[in-house]
C-alpha cells in the first residue's frame, strides 16, 4: 500500500490522507485527498502560515466601545 501513499507537490514529504465528501445522486460519496503539509522548510507549509500571524496568547482580544 505504499504506492497510495500521498506526498507534498512542493518538497516531496509525506502527508496523511483526508476524507472529504460530496453529494452524488444523493448520497454522499467519500473522497480522499492529501492534507496539508507540516514541513516546516516547505514554501507550501501549512504550518508557516498559520505561524506567520504570531502568537497573541489564543484569546481574541475583547471589542472596546
Amino acid at each position: 500500500m505504499d504506492s497510495d501513499e500521498r506526498v507534498c507537490p512542493v518538497c516531496g514529504q509525506p502527508v496523511e490522507t483526508i476524507v472529504r465528501r460530496h453529494k452524488t445522486l444523493g448520497a454522499w460519496v467519500p473522497v480522499w485527498t492529501s492534507g496539508p503539509c507540516h514541513n516546516p522548510e516547505c514554501e507550501a507549509s501549512s504550518d508557516k502560515a498559520a505561524g506567520s500571524g504570531g502568537d497573541h496568547g489564543g484569546a481574541p482580544a475583547a471589542k472596546s466601545s
